[in-house]
């Protein structure tokens, strides 16, 4: 039956719905005072406390059994489930879920709201309302006393929390009248707290209800004033000047009132700047441009140039920080058009502009000089002493803009352009990129309004069809506003119905393509070609080398264009000598691709032979142990220097998007021998980037082709290749067959080279399956023939192997034996990654001996040969492991800064299984510093992803793990289940170490007293 107990409302046992009998106040008391430490031991004086306050009777202790055994009575109604009370030294322990107490469930929920709020917002109101369920009236309704009161004011904290965090909730989705009834009845209570009345202010105001907001904020501020002085409600009155001043609701925080420039006596105040809008998004970008602005002063004003792609908001960035800024230019702001990719004009010359300024400047009537020199010192004249704001919009070049600057004048300059403007002097540089996306949303539905033709989910679509690219998000709305009787939904139809959206984002004034095509003009006829070959690139993100074999061009003709088209801004540059393409930039320029069918395919072609040669060229020096199946020569594609396992293991990392698509083209345009040979090359980069589960069927394909072909070899390899993927999937009896199938194949040719590779392999398998004598018997065999031949590389390998399946087998004198052998070997040929391996497995015998001092010594020295490498994933795996010896050290602090390292690096790469033991790394360091209840949602996590993946070793840690979290924080029933979930699961994979660990806490649980059901 549902069993709770509740604090908040009258103390009460609940079994099915219904009240258990209690007793007397005093009773309830104690119920309250061991819930509230639900699982955790509470002293007896602590107790003594809580119920009588300071002023216990002599006999508090004797009837404090009393009441306790009241409560034993009241739990017992739950039946073979309930929860017990156990007392020991000077203290009791109310065994039951946290959970079930209504009050610790409320608080649980409120905070995880809180830690949800701004990364998943919907989720943390379905929390809030959860957290509402578990509250039933005033905590502790009826019993008086210090301790009952502080804890009615720690949930009244809680309520005001969760208050805050619904009202901030629902604002941000621009629901302000909902947020007033959830803010309202807490003012009063409240009445000096300038976070609280301020969020009721705005919400009230963004509902409609502004006379009310105004009348709140005096109030409060008078109060705030009188209790706390002068300097009190500065944060209030701010707020009330932009209410007053009708700033919208959503954009109040943070916003000061503006001041108007004040003229100087005599003189023309020019203010042409084009009218400002409501602004949004570009926070930070607008930070850095007024901060320029502001370093500007004294005799010499700022140039700022404000640099990005047509229609990524330039001039509206500009203009807008003109009207931010205004009351630093009391002299005026001038906007010059230059032109510099006008349709209808020449730009270049500065002329036109001068006399635009002099004309804005100068007296009426007086006549202008004709010559730009004498154009230029007159300019520079006037503004001498004036502090102006001057714009100069479309800037084609630094020349042009060179002869426009004022010289000594505290006059500020901000030019924008779609080029890179380089040579003028002093100037600092903004840099634009698209949006945000939730910024390029907000720009959508504040230019659509309020039509109701819009759902969320449409709108998002629309704006990532749009590239997040201010312009075309603009053109897009005003489309939609021009076809009355069209949904959101019909203009997504429209955008993306065809090949290319890019001809729908028109709105009969302006079109996007021209914008585009304006820029494209511009190029010479050899950047033109890299511009349109670009497009046919598969990944996002390409270097010279892979431009270079799609246009057929010499590498340094290709750096060249790019350099130009990175100029124009065309071409974005996120690191260096890394190159990508804007989305509505790539239509465009494939637009243009669309009539050269043959060159393109051609083009395609190279692409693939250049990826793959460069990728066997690296993957040759990463993993000098793999027998081959060469690639077809190609001698007119250029590869980059890759001549050093460092320098091919970076390669390799950042090209792996690349080399996955272009796989993935060669897949379906390439030749069954291309994509053969293919998938080979990029075996250890899939196993990396844990890509073996959707690259299976190629695999089989691969099998397949040298099969047809008659080729035994490749076959042999292809079948190898295959059993790693399905090892990675747990599929454990299935890849020993297909690496002994490979295993004959290498036989029947006598290539033993190979032979020892596909034992090898099988190894890794059984290893999984547990079956550790057959990995003894199978390396001592290939040990004797090692030795024979010489091969110190694949010794090294053999002796690493033994020593790992000697420690699994308890064996610790072979296996230390065997470690050593492994190390001098790979020592004595200098194979990093085989000695910072071995001293990983040397660190976990030393673990399972008891030394964690010297596991520690080895994982550090380990990670210290790994900082050498470029393989990053390599040297969070180190540092993981170094984590968990740290724990059993005491050293949480350290080994959970570097169990989140790992995590977020695991993450950005997809790394799946190992994802899941940094998240169980991170529960252990909590539970070792003593914070299991942090430590449970890390384990369940760990747990739910390794079970996901079918990852066995890491679902029976995981499971483990979290059974002692659980046991810990009272939790028996679910630690029971954890527990034989692991137990069970070790069995079954041969993890005998690990199954000796969940039988002993199977016992340890079945000797405590039996718990609630969780």
């Amino acid at each position: 039956m549902e069993f709770e107990i509740r604090l908040s409302g009258s103390v009460e046992v609940r079994v099915g719905g219904r009240a258990g009998p209690l007793g007397p106040t005093k009773s309830r008391a104690a119920l309250a005072a061991l819930a509230w430490d639900a699982g955790r031991s509470v002293s007896v004086d602590s107790l003594v406390h809580r119920i009588w306050d300071d002023h216990p009777p002599a006999t508090a202790r004797d009837t404090l059994h009393t009441h306790i055994s009241r409560v034993r009575r009241a739990l017992r109604t739950a039946g073979p489930d309930a929860p017990t009370i156990t007392s020991r030294t000077n203290s009791y322990v109310l065994h039951v879920d946290p959970d079930r107490v209504d009050l610790r469930a409320y608080t649980s929920c409120v905070e995880q709201a809180r830690v949800l709020k701004g990364s998943d917002d919907d989720a943390a109101l379905r929390l809030l309302e959860r957290a509402d369920a578990h509250r039933y009236g005033e905590p502790l309704a009826g019993i008086s006393g210090s301790w009952p009161d502080h804890l009615r004011a720690t949930v009244g904290e809680t309520a005001l929390i969760a208050a805050m965090t619904r009202a901030e909730l629902l604002m941000n989705a621009g629901r302000f009248t909902e947020a007033v009834p959830v803010l309202a009845p807490l003012a009063p209570e409240h009445p000096v707290d300038e976070a609280l009345v301020g969020l009721l202010a705005v919400a009230l105001h963004g509902g409609g209800r502004t006379a009310e907001a105004t009348k709140l904020l005096q109030r409060t501020r008078q109060r705030v004033i009188r209790d706390i002085g002068l300097d009190g409600g500065r944060r209030l009155h701010r707020i009330q000047e932009g209410i007053l001043a009708g700033t919208p609701a959503g954009a109040l925080y943070g916003q000061g009132p503006r001041r108007r420039p004040a003229a100087r006596p005599g003189r023309p105040v020019p203010d042409n700047l084009p009218r400002d809008v409501p602004w949004i998004g570009r926070r930070e970008e607008l930070r850095r441009l007024t901060s320029a602005l502001s370093e500007g002063g004294g005799e010499s004003g700022a140039v700022v140039t404000v640099e990005g792609m047509g229609g990524v908001g330039k001039s509206a960035l500009a203009v807008h920080c003109g009207h931010e800024v205004a009351d630093r230019y009391p002299d005026g702001r001038c906007f010059v058009r230059l032109g510099g990719h006008a349709a209808d004009r020449t730009a270049g010359a500065p002329d036109r502009a001068l006399t635009t300024l002099l004309r804005v400047l100068g007296p009426e009537g007086k006549e202008l000089p004709q010559d730009t020199e004498e154009l230029t010192a007159m300019w520079r004249s006037l503004a001498r002493d004036r502090r102006m704001l001057v714009i100069l919009d479309d800037a084609v070049c630094s020349e042009q803009v060179r002869q426009l600057l004022p010289g000594a004048s505290p006059t500020a300059i901000v030019v924008t352009s779609r080029r890179r403007l380089t040579g003028l002097p002093g100037a600092r540089s903004i840099s634009l990129d698209v949006l945000p996306s939730d910024d390029a949303i907000a720009l959508f539905e504040r230019r659509l309004g309020a039509d109701g033709r819009s759902r969320a989910a449409e709108i998002a679509d629309i704006v990532r069809v749009c590239g997040h690219l201010p312009l075309a998000v603009e053109i897009a709305a005003s489309r939609l506003l021009a076809r009355s009787s069209w949904t959101a939904a019909d203009l997504l139809r429209q955008l993306t119905a065809g090949a290319s959206g890019l001809d729908e984002l028109r709105d009969g004034e302006r079109t996007l393509e021209h914008v585009f095509a304006l820029s494209y003009r511009a190029l010479s006829a050899e950047q033109q070609l890299v511009f349109r070959r670009i497009s046919l690139h598969t990944g996002m993100e390409f270097g010279p080398h892979a431009v270079a074999a799609l246009t057929g061009l010499s590498l340094a003709a290709t750096e060249r264009a790019l350099e130009q088209l990175l100029t124009q801004h065309l071409l974005s540059e996120p690191a260096p000598h890394r190159f990508t393409l804007h989305d509505l930039l790539r239509t465009y320029a494939r637009s243009l691709s669309d009539a050269e069918e043959t060159e393109s395919r051609a083009a395609m072609g190279r692409l693939a032979t250049f990826y793959m040669g460069a990728a066997d060229r690296a993957d040759r020096l990463v993993h000098p142990y793999r027998s081959r199946t060469s690639l077809d020569a190609d001698d007119f594609i250029t590869l980059p220097e890759i001549n050093d396992v460092h320098a091919a293991e970076q390669w390799l990392l950042t090209e792996s998007g690349n080399l996955a698509d272009t796989l993935e083209w060669i897949s379906r345009q390439g030749s069954e021998r291309q994509l053969a040979l293919s998938v080979h090359v990029l075996m250890g980069l899939l196993y990396m980037r844990g890509h073996l589960a959707t690259s299976e069927s190629l695999l089989r394909r691969a099998v397949d082709h040298w099969a047809s072909a008659g080729d035994s070899g490749a076959r042999a390899r292809a079948l190898l290749d295959l059993s790693v993927a399905r090892s990675h999937h747990s599929r454990y009896e299935e890849a020993i067959s297909v690496a002994g199938e490979a295993r004959e194949l290498a036989r029947a040719l006598g290539d033993s080279e190979l032979e020892i590779e596909c034992v090898d392999q099988m190894c890794i398998s059984l290893w999984q399956a547990g079956r550790y004598g057959m990995i003894k018997t199978l390396q001592e065999g290939i040990l004797d023939s090692l030795l024979q031949t010489g091969n110190t590389l694949q010794m090294a390998r053999s002796y690493n192997i033994l020593g790992v399946t000697h420690l699994h087998l308890s064996e610790i004198d072979s296996a230390r034996d065997y470690f050593d052998a492994a190390l001098r070997q790979f020592t004595a040929i200098n194979h990093e990654r085989g000695i910072f391996s071995t001293l990983n497995n040397m660190a976990e015998l030393a673990t399972r001996t008891g030394d964690p001092d010297g596991a520690e010594r080895a994982y550090r020295k380990a990670i210290s040969l790994a900082l050498r490498r470029s393989d990053r994933r390599e040297l969070a795996t180190l540092r993981m492991n170094l984590a968990n010896a740290l724990i059993d050290l005491g050293k949480a602090d350290e080994a959970l800064t570097l169990s989140h390292h790992s995590l977020d690096f695991f993450r950005s790469v997809g790394d799946r299984r190992r994802e899941a033991i940094a998240l169980n790394r991170i529960g252990r360091a909590h539970r070792a510093a003593g914070r299991s209840e942090q430590a449970i949602p890390l384990h369940i996590a760990a747990l739910t992803l390794s079970r996901r993946i079918n990852a066995a070793g890491e679902v029976v840690d995981a499971a483990h793990d979290a059974a002692l979290a659980h046991m810990d924080t009272g939790r028996a029933a679910q630690a029971l289940a954890y527990a034989n979930e692991s137990l069970q699961l070790s069995m079954q994979i041969g993890a005998h170490a690990e199954a000796a660990r969940a039988s002993r806490t199977l016992a340890a649980l079945r000797s405590i007293p039996r718990t609630t059901a969780g």
